[in-house]
């Protein structure tokens, strides 16, 4: 089990710690496969950009028009975390009802 995110990010730090055998793939320094974003984009759409963080409110009107997957690729902290892969399972952020169907996938 992968959990995509930032090591000092708060949500995922609680997924972290409710997933204890789970690695975390820090998506500032190691990024995350261009397959397995693919794949989350098209399972989730639009919700994989978060929106409310300071990296977006930072970027311009061309750069936020931009395709979802270069923008993630070029500011990794936009995504939405923690993007947790369970075999060919993803899951997106982190509340009870994830940490239920995560545990289930196992």
């Amino acid at each position: 089990m992968l959990i995509y995110g930032l090591k000092n990010c708060d949500t995922c730090r609680k997924a972290i710690k409710a997933l204890p055998d789970a690695q975390l793939v820090d998506v500032r320094k190691d990024g995350v496969p261009a397959d397995v974003l693919a794949r989350a984009h098209a399972q989730f759409g639009a919700a994989l950009v978060n929106t409310r963080s300071t990296t977006w409110r930072g970027l311009d009107d061309a750069a936020r028009g931009a395709d979802p997957l270069e923008l993630l690729a070029a500011h990794p902290a936009l995504m939405k975390r923690p993007l947790i892969a369970v075999g060919e399972d993803l899951f997106l952020g982190w509340n009870d009802a994830t940490e239920e169907k995560v545990n289930a996938a196992q």
